[in-house]
């Protein structure tokens, strides 16, 4: 439901527009160095501001309320806070009877009996990713410093040029509509052995994980879907080291659901905002008939402009658990063939 992780578990609660949003990170190590300052850094790439991003500013400051004593990790669930404070909730008043095509308001409506918090997506709001993104941040700190992982915007709006990206955004912005786009994600320094095959391979759990973002309608590993258009012989990567290390890396380090020591490479695709103020057509439950709809508030033009951070927080997530599953495994030699 809103929990993930075996042993480095996370949960998260909170709604776009309630008193606040936040995590709860259970089986985080005792006595790692943290404070609030850590995560600022990851925190402030999530954040609106750029061309193309909601109007909405919020602060964004972390607050950790258990978890942490002088200044280390206690081991005990550590929970991060985050104060929700500019609001403007009568803007989505009218959702209630009337869903935004391509949003979560018809579902939810339908699946809580209309209980649900609706005011600025509620518990669907990508808000929520303020805590994964925490999460995460702490979550590398566990992982250390030999890992590392990095995400970037590959494509916007089907642009790959910078210059066109940025006009592609004000395009959107002029017609009141939004893009998508393509982010890729390398983890790097991953050890051979982590993961299961089949039900928990690495494949399996990162894109459960990545799914979970708002917006995400599509996972590849290494060559991905241009691996169905290639030959064996093209496909596979050739071992070159007696560590695994690979001459190219179409499985994007990953064989048979296990880590293989080369980089972890994925793309992930996020649709366009569904919240758009070009009116649309949409049921209207109070009429009974399909009417224009006028979607009011602040609204992302491009919300995988934000997405590389929270991209790398759950890459994060989900290899620090992996990880600390693999560290149960106890070692043994490999048998003699």
């Amino acid at each position: 439901m809103n929990s993930f992780g075996r042993k480095f578990r996370v949960s998260i609660f909170g709604e776009s527009h309630g008193t606040l949003v936040g995590v709860t990170i259970d089986g985080v190590p005792a006595g790692i160095p943290l404070s609030a300052a850590d995560l600022q850094a990851d925190l402030d790439r999530r954040k609106a501001g750029a061309k193309g991003t909601t109007p909405r500013k919020e602060a964004d400051e972390p607050h950790i309320v258990s978890g942490l004593f002088d200044g280390h990790t206690t081991g005990s669930p550590l929970t991060v806070v985050f104060q929700n404070t500019n609001t403007r909730s009568g803007d989505y008043s009218n959702l209630v009877t009337q869903p935004r095509p391509g949003h979560a308001d018809f579902v939810a409506r339908e699946k809580w009996h209309g209980y649900n918090d609706y005011r600025g997506g509620g518990h669907f709001s990508g808000r929520i990713t303020l805590g994964i993104v925490a999460a995460g941040a702490i979550a590398k700190k566990v992982l250390g410093d030999t890992v590392r992982i990095e995400s970037r915007i590959e494509e916007i709006g089907g642009h790959t040029d910078p210059a066109a990206i940025q006009q592609a955004i004000q395009e959107a912005i002029d017609s009141q509509d939004s893009l998508g786009g393509i982010i890729s994600c390398t983890a790097s320094g991953i050890p051979v052995g982590w993961g299961e095959p089949f039900f928990d391979s690495v494949e399996s759990v990162l894109s459960h994980a990545l799914f979970s973002i708002p917006a995400v309608k599509g996972v590849e590993f290494g060559a991905g879907f241009a691996a169905a258009r290639m030959r064996g012989s093209q496909h596979n990567d050739p071992i070159v080291a007696p560590d695994g290390t690979t001459g190219t890396n179409n499985a994007g380090g990953i064989n048979g659901g296990i880590t293989n020591g080369n980089p972890i490479q994925f793309r992930i695709a996020v649709k366009p905002t569904s919240s758009i103020a070009t009116p649309q057509q949409t049921y209207n439950f109070a009429d009974g008939k399909v009417e224009p709809l006028v979607v009011r508030g602040r609204h992302d033009a491009c919300i995988a402009l934000r997405v590389p951070v929270i991209v790398e927080a759950m890459t994060a997530l989900v290899l620090c658990d992996l990880g600390m599953v693999a560290c149960d495994r106890p070692a043994s030699p490999v048998a003699e063939r």
